[in-house]
């Protein structure tokens, strides 16, 4: 692939990406260029749907509970959406990997899009998770979520099928230009960083408004210095990202359990409170997210004991323990549903495939 850039009246530029080049039909022939696609005009002053985007600092990676069945629980969902609203989150993540977005079909996936704008979207902004490994089902997905609604999209870089550089350039862009867009740049889980060289050259593009950064502070540092909108997303490490490194905010998946504390964080510097938090920032990741969210959330009753596979409850032992520890954090800052705080029995945990299996 190459690229030129064109020079518009008012100085701006327009950019041309040739894709490749028609062989030649037989020895001697010349190589046809293919018709370059031009990408829409795509610099300039950022929307103001994207600086919208660009200034809040608390968003939740919301869970997704279910049914006995398998199916979304709507009344479940809305119940936490509620409780994250009243407790000062600013957006929700909807289908992203704490949300199981992965474990969705399209149609589920986008449903949700469209039914947390349609009930919150006057309170709370909605950023669909529509990225993915193939870039013409991304750019769909991204395309129709924002028909349904949604504010803004969560893009990654293509997992297992890596690319270059370039490749993750043009895949991200894709997303870009239908509406404001985050990168999510989270290596341990697609096997491929997106350097910061990546990043700066999409940071001029009116919809990118920012990058949920998962390397770690010097990151967030390295980019917050260069003027990107950057979100932690480690939560153990969010509050000094926020507070010396230059992070805007969190995207989070403990604010799904005590999200007025994990507001107080991004609000203010509370060193105390940070360390006070730590416990359970171990105890929900110890295995890979969202094992430990999810297993919470049932926990305090707020989801049915559903797990969707591959994901299954943490153990017995570990039910047991996280019990003591959110009551010394306080269970006045969690969404308790009616039966309260409980360890599970085997007996009440559930596996399903999805809505669908029999």
């Amino acid at each position: 692939a190459a690229e030129v850039r064109r020079a518009l009246p008012d100085g701006r530029q327009r950019r041309i990406v040739f894709v490749g080049t028609r062989p030649p039909s037989r020895r001697g022939a010349i190589a046809m260029p293919l018709v370059p696609r031009m990408l829409e005009d795509r610099t300039g002053a950022p929307t103001e749907a994207t600086m919208r985007i660009r200034k809040m600092r608390l968003m939740t990676a919301i869970k997704t509970p279910y049914t006995t069945d398998g199916n979304i629980d709507l009344g479940a969902y809305d119940s936490h959406v509620e409780h994250q609203i009243a407790n000062g989150v600013e957006a929700l993540i909807v289908g992203g990997t704490t949300g199981e977005g992965h474990l969705m079909s399209w149609e589920e996936h986008l449903f949700l899009i469209a039914h947390t704008k349609a009930k919150f979207g006057d309170k709370i902004a909605v950023v669909g998770n529509t990225g993915g490994l193939c870039t013409a089902e991304a750019a769909v997905a991204t395309r129709k979520g924002f028909a349904a609604g949604m504010d803004c999209s969560l893009l990654v870089n293509p997992y297992y099928g890596k690319t270059s550089d370039l490749g993750i350039e043009m895949h991200l862009e894709m997303g870009l230009k239908y509406g404001p867009g985050i990168i999510y740049n989270v290596p341990g889980r697609t096997g491929q960083d997106i350097k910061p060289e990546v990043i700066m050259k999409l940071a001029d593009h009116k919809h990118f408004a920012g990058v949920k950064e998962c390397v770690g502070h010097e990151r967030i540092k390295l980019l917050s210095e260069k003027g990107v909108a950057c979100w932690s997303g480690n939560d153990d490490q969010c509050h000094e990202s926020r507070h010396a490194y230059g992070a805007v905010g969190v995207i989070s998946v403990t604010s799904n359990v005590v999200p007025g504390l994990m507001r107080k964080l991004m609000d203010a510097r509370d060193d105390a409170l940070d360390a006070k938090l730590q416990p359970l920032y171990q105890w929900l990741f110890a295995e890979p997210n969202p094992i430990g969210v999810n297993t919470l959330m049932m926990q305090l009753g707020m989801a049915s004991p559903v797990f969707r596979l591959p994901y299954t409850p943490r153990s017995q032992a570990m039910r047991e323990e996280v019990v003591p520890l959110l009551k010394t954090i306080g269970l006045e800052h969690c969404p308790v549903g009616p039966a309260g705080l409980r360890v599970l029995d085997e007996s009440d945990i559930k596996l399903v495939l999805n809505g669908d299996d029999p």
